[in-house]
């Protein structure tokens, strides 16, 4: 009798197991075909009528990963601007407070009649890239652990499938390391067009970092980041690459020889690259964020070059 319970227990649990196992599988697929389908924390902003959405992007290895998005109001679909800065982590709380406080520029294509968005992806594992190839899954099996790109490619894909979204039309403004992502990913995907904002491309141009002396690496002129660089890697990606790109540089940035080194190769393999670059003091200029007294002041520089950049997507994502 005693084993005959213990038996009934034990197949009573593992029928549980299985049935949670296939519902949690069915909602992982309808995610996956049906974002909207998904939970999401819808919050007010004072001041607009066009609230934040809070949700989490289902990754490649089936955890989550975070985006905040607003869109304009109608049904669409609508162009989109995703927009990613930085060596990942913080979670929601720092994608929410990119959105409310580093907003200025992602207000403006608001107004300009886009859906734009914030991602947050996991940290980034230095060197990692370099040693593997696109991530390939089969059967919810992968070739390889997921790293940070990877869940940038997740993040496209989800915001793609928005009902309210014109998967044709969709951008993306990386700054810094978020400009080196953008890049990692095109050689991958193809997207409507990308701005990569002082992107610190070490990895994708293959640089020998060991070479640099000891602190922050000082690139500032071309010349260098050319010894530096790996041309046969960095050109086996920028080949892939279909994207139209623009790269912003800044005048005196420490990294400026690398950032013109990216769209001089992405030139040289013949892609649609342009460059511009601005004369101001503050890395991210092109992310204003508020000041002390919660405003949002930026210079004139900053305007300047949040305009070229608003035209430059007026003119690769056509409406």
């Amino acid at each position: 009798m005693i084993m005959q319970n213990l038996w009934r227990r034990l197949t009573t649990r593992l029928i549980l197991v299985g049935l949670l196992t296939v519902a949690w599988l069915d909602v992982s697929s309808q995610t996956r075909r049906n974002p909207s389908s998904y939970f999401t924390i819808v919050e007010p902003i004072a001041g607009s009528d066009l609230p934040l959405h809070l949700s989490f992007v289902l990754t490649k290895d089936f955890i989550h990963t975070p985006i905040a998005l607003r869109k304009p109001k109608g049904e669409g679909p609508f162009r989109a601007v995703l927009f990613l800065s930085g060596n990942g982590s913080g979670g929601m709380a720092r994608a929410r407070w990119a959105m409310l406080n580093a907003g200025y520029t992602m207000n403006r294509f608001l107004e300009a009649g886009y859906v734009v968005a914030y991602l947050r992806y996991r940290g980034e594992v230095p060197l990692a890239y370099r040693r593997v190839e696109k991530l390939e899954v089969e059967r919810n099996i992968m070739d390889r652990s997921p790293l940070d790109h990877d869940d940038v490619v997740s993040a496209i894909e989800y915001v793609k499938r928005l009902p309210y979204v014109d998967a044709n039309q969709v951008g993306m403004v990386g700054l810094s390391h978020g400009g080196e992502l953008i890049m990692k990913v095109l050689s991958e995907i193809d997207i409507g067009a990308a701005v990569c904002h002082e992107p610190a491309a070490h990895e994708f141009l293959g640089l020998a970092m060991d070479k640099l002396p000891p602190g922050e690496p000082q690139l500032q002129y071309e010349k260098l980041a050319r010894e530096l660089a790996d041309k046969e890697e960095a050109m086996s990606r920028i080949n892939r690459i279909n994207t139209p790109l623009l790269i912003v540089g800044r005048d005196e940035d420490h990294l400026q020889g690398l950032f013109h080194l990216s769209y001089r190769w992405l030139k040289e393999a013949g892609k649609d690259a342009q460059w511009i670059s601005f004369d101001h003091p503050r890395h991210g200029f092109l992310l204003p964020r508020r000041n002390p007294q919660g405003k949002y002041e930026p210079d004139e520089i900053q305007l300047e070059a949040i305009d070229f950049v608003i035209a430059y997507f007026d003119q690769k994502l056509r409406p």
